[in-house]
């Protein structure tokens, strides 16, 4: 009798643990579709982690950047660090052209692109983490330039894509970014990828850009005179990562590279109405003739026919433009900096640095630069011939800002294969402040 009891205790447990199975993976099966019906708080976006293939403690944030030329996607993964900054884990990107500009006669056309964009972060983050993850799009540039409500149309046609995407997106997920928040982006990201934002104790660095149309300056003041004498809207504050950090930041606007040239030249920011496009300057070989083209104005550009020299005569007018409109400040001459944008371009122009591995260049190799290059003026057709204007200005620019020229400055495209642009400190500026909402 024994054995017939035996058999059907073991039937009777076999039964019951098949069901527990069954009960088990069926509430797991449902479990991920339950969780996206309900969008975490802002608060909960550093806790969130995603399901098992992908680990504990990790988020995402995606960053569009809508530049005027194109718009690229970065899906970027963070592991969240035990009472530190986060880690980024990876990094995804796509780019597509033309830029959202391009579109501003036909708004609607710029939502296909935006959509192909999209689809790359659908299959970059995990799905039971779409609803957490913020998606942005800073517009630079291309819009800035456009008039007011072109560019809101523009905007608003990207808002309704990102509405409808399964990403979290809220009223300030789409806009034009300016001048000032680019620096202090691209200065999160340069500290966030050497350390310096890793605790309130690490060392910081200085970052400079030299768009096309505007160079930013952005660093966290060591001395506090610095603080007390510059302009109020110079110094800014803000929280990441559980400390504040204070910065003085400025963006010049119209002393870009390209905004430089077209001043220096004697043009203005502005299309010619029934007035002349040629533009005649000794930064350029007094043989040379050729166009330009600058914000959709092509101009024809011709060298000064040959007289006094050219680096003396190029520097008189950079110095003319750039009189009284930079704020100097000693004390970055004794503080790391970082450079980019042309800043890079130029120092490759010039053989100093590589341009596949960056480098350091100090003042004084701009300054000679220009001097050799300005003494040689030929039309190499390997060679720019706006070279020695953007060399003159660019000594010039960075002595105005207060360096002085053995200052050696570090210049990047890339730091521990991220790239140093501000997309990746805008992406954690955003998620900051949507904690605090």
């Amino acid at each position: 009798m024994k054995k017939p009891k035996l058999a059907g205790m073991s039937l009777f447990l076999g039964c019951l643990l098949a069901y527990l199975m069954f009960i088990k993976r069926h509430y797991n099966a449902l479990k991920p579709e339950g969780a996206r019906l309900n969008p975490p708080h802002p608060d909960q976006l550093a806790l969130t982690g995603p399901p098992e293939d992908a680990g504990p403690n990790f988020y995402y944030g995606v960053m569009f950047d809508a530049g005027s030329t194109g718009t690229r996607i970065h899906i970027f993964k963070f592991q969240l660090g035990q009472n530190e900054a986060p880690k980024l884990a990876h990094e995804a990107f796509r780019a597509i052209q033309p830029g959202l500009s391009t579109y501003a006669d036909e708004p609607d056309k710029c939502q296909a692109g935006i959509v192909e964009l999209l689809e790359v972060a659908r299959t970059s983050v995990p799905p039971s983490l779409w609803n957490s993850t913020p998606v942005v799009l800073k517009a630079t540039a291309g819009l800035r330039l456009l008039p007011g409500e072109k560019a809101q149309h523009l905007l608003d046609r990207v808002r309704a894509v990102f509405e409808e995407s399964p990403f979290l997106s809220t009223k300030d997920s789409v806009s034009i970014m300016d001048g000032t928040d680019e620096g202090i982006s691209a200065w999160i990201t340069v500290n966030f990828l050497t350390g310096g934002l890793h605790s309130a104790d690490s060392p910081t660095v200085g970052i400079l850009d030299l768009g096309g149309g505007s160079t930013q300056i952005t660093f966290s003041p060591q001395d506090e005179k610095t603080i007390q004498t510059s302009p109020i809207d110079f110094i800014r504050s803000f929280r990441m990562f559980n400390n504040t950090h204070t910065v003085y930041t400025h963006s010049y606007l119209g002393l870009g590279l390209m905004s430089a040239r077209l001043a220096v030249m004697g043009g203005v920011e502005a299309p010619p109405l029934g007035g002349s496009t040629e533009l005649i300057s000794p930064c350029l070989a007094p043989e040379h003739s050729g166009t330009w083209e600058h914000a959709d104005i092509i101009y024809t550009v011709r060298g000064q026919k040959a007289g006094e020299p050219a680096f003396p005569s190029c520097l008189s007018r950079v110095e003319k433009l750039l009189y009284r409109r930079v704020e100097p400040v000693m004390e970055v001459a004794d503080m790391d900096f970082y450079a980019f944008s042309y800043y890079y371009d130029r120092a490759v122009d010039l053989g100093v640095i590589e341009d596949s591995k960056g480098g350091t260049i100090t003042v004084a190799h701009y300054l000679d630069g220009a001097k050799r290059v300005c003494s040689g003026l030929s039309l190499s057709p390997l060679q720019s011939p706006f070279l020695c204007l953007d060399l003159v200005y660019i000594s010039a620019l960075l002595q105005e800002l207060g360096f002085p020229l053995h200052k050696e400055l570090k210049l990047a495209r890339t730091l521990s294969h991220v790239e140093t642009s501000w997309a990746l400190g805008a992406t954690f500026h955003y998620i900051e402040s949507l904690k605090r909402q």
